[in-house]
């Protein structure tokens, strides 16, 4: 099944990474934002569980990518994230694509980044941020059985993926 996406969904340099700006609705109790909606991406990438983590400023998670997974992050803040994105499918037309972008309180997204593409990013902030993580596989398989879908990069010196 094919999704069309909705105008204001944003494509990448890099072939099937989506951004999403994400949305917060304020009154005076606080504020919402909905951060997925099964309306609004191709069912391939819905998530099937679902976690959240904090990352300390200055604190860089990653690189690395899954061979069947994809992640469906939200970054809401209360801090800046740098995100980076490497295309490392060979079959890709936007093989050996880059991309960075800022990301979180003051610009808030969700990212849709599919098996394959490497991903990183970093707390550039000066608080404690926020990110969401829907993964459309689980982690470690059903009953964490399995073995985990990561291959890392952040331990290879040579890595051609490296944070600026």
């Amino acid at each position: 099944m094919k999704v069309d996406l909705p105008k204001y969904v944003e494509a990448s340099p890099i072939r099937d990474i989506k951004w999403v700006p994400l949305k917060f609705f304020n009154d005076s109790r606080g504020w919402l934002a909905e951060l997925f909606r099964n309306d609004l991406i191709d069912p391939k990438f819905q998530p099937v569980m679902a976690y959240v983590s904090m990352t300390k400023p200055g604190v860089e998670r990653g690189p690395h990518e899954h061979a069947d997974q994809a992640d469906y992050f939200c970054f809401i803040g209360p801090s800046t994230f740098r995100v980076y994105l490497w295309d490392a499918r060979p079959a890709s037309p936007t093989f050996g694509a880059k991309e960075v972008r800022e990301v979180g309180a003051d610009s808030p997204y969700a990212l849709i980044v599919p098996a394959g593409v490497v991903h990183a990013y970093k707390n550039v902030g000066t608080q404690d941020g926020w990110v969401f993580n829907g993964a459309n596989r689980l982690y470690a398989g059903w009953l964490k059985q399995d073995a985990v879908d990561e291959i890392r990069h952040e331990a290879n010196a040579n890595s051609p993926y490296t944070l600026d």
